[in-house]
C-alpha cells in the first residue's frame, strides 16, 4: 500500500509540474509605453505617415518606437507604440507639434499602459532585427472588459495565438475607455491567412478563441496592419 501512495504522489508531482511548464508564459508588465491612433486629415495620409514616423527629439527612450500603418478594420490610419522606460511624467508645457504637422491630423487619442520590458517587447514586435521581420503583419487589438470579468479577459487574451510570431498584452493606466491592447504579429501575409483559417476551428473554444473573447468582454475591435517605422 505504502508504494501504491508513492507511486501516486510521483504521478500527480509530474502532472503538476508538466501543467506548470505547459503553460502559456505571463511576461511581467514592468513598463510604461505610449500609445497613439491617429486619423489623416483627408489627402494627407502620406506626409502624416512621415511625420508621424519621427520620433520626438525628447523622447525618453530613444528608438524604442513602433509605426503601424492600417490595412483593415478600426477607422485610424496609424498606431503609434512609444516606450517610455518605467515611469513616465507629463508636464504643462507638453510636446506641441509644429503648425504644419498639426493640421495633417483630424483626430488621435493617446493612451498610456503597462507592458513587458523593452527586450521582450522588441522580441516579439521583431524588432530586434527589423530587416529580418520587415515583411511581418500585425493584428492591434483593444477591449473593454464586462463588469466582473476584468481577470478573466485578461487571462483569455494571454493564451498564445496560434501560428503568430509575438505576443504582447497591454494593460491600460490612463486615457482611452478600453482595458486592454493585444499586439500579435505574424512573419508573413501567408503566415496570418493560415492562422486565420485555423482560427475559425478554435472558435468554440470556452477558455480562448472567438467564445473566450466575447464571453468577457463588452466591447472590442480588431485593425489589421504594416509596420513602416523602424
Amino acid at each position: 500500500m505504502k508504494s501504491t501512495y508513492s507511486l501516486l504522489f510521483v504521478l500527480l508531482l509530474f502532472v503538476s509540474v508538466s501543467a506548470v511548464q505547459n503553460a502559456p508564459a505571463q511576461t511581467a508588465r514592468t513598463d510604461v509605453y505610449h500609445v497613439h491612433f491617429a486619423k489623416a486629415t483627408l489627402g494627407k495620409g502620406a506626409e502624416e505617415a512621415d511625420a508621424l514616423k519621427q520620433q520626438g527629439p525628447n523622447a525618453p527612450m530613444p528608438g524604442h518606437y513602433l509605426v503601424l500603418r492600417h490595412q483593415a478594420g478600426e477607422d485610424w490610419d496609424y498606431a503609434v507604440i512609444e516606450h517610455l522606460g518605467t515611469k513616465a511624467t507629463i508636464s504643462a508645457a507638453g510636446s506641441p507639434p509644429s503648425a504644419a504637422a498639426r493640421d495633417l491630423n483630424a483626430w488621435h487619442s493617446d493612451t498610456f499602459v503597462n507592458g513587458p520590458a523593452w527586450p521582450d517587447f522588441a522580441k516579439a514586435m521583431g524588432l530586434d532585427d527589423a530587416a529580418k521581420s520587415a515583411g511581418s503583419v500585425y493584428v492591434v487589438s483593444v477591449f473593454r472588459a464586462a463588469p466582473g470579468h476584468r481577470d478573466d479577459l485578461e487571462k483569455s487574451l494571454s493564451q498564445p495565438n496560434p501560428g503568430s510570431a509575438g505576443n504582447v498584452l497591454l494593460q491600460h493606466l490612463e486615457g482611452s475607455p478600453w482595458h486592454f491592447a493585444t499586439l500579435v504579429r505574424y512573419n508573413s501575409w501567408e503566415d496570418f491567412a493560415k492562422a486565420e483559417k485555423a482560427d475559425v476551428a478554435d472558435t468554440a473554444n470556452p477558455t480562448g478563441g472567438w467564445i473566450g473573447v466575447r464571453n468577457h468582454s463588452s466591447y472590442h475591435n480588431d485593425t489589421v496592419t504594416d509596420r513602416i517605422t523602424p
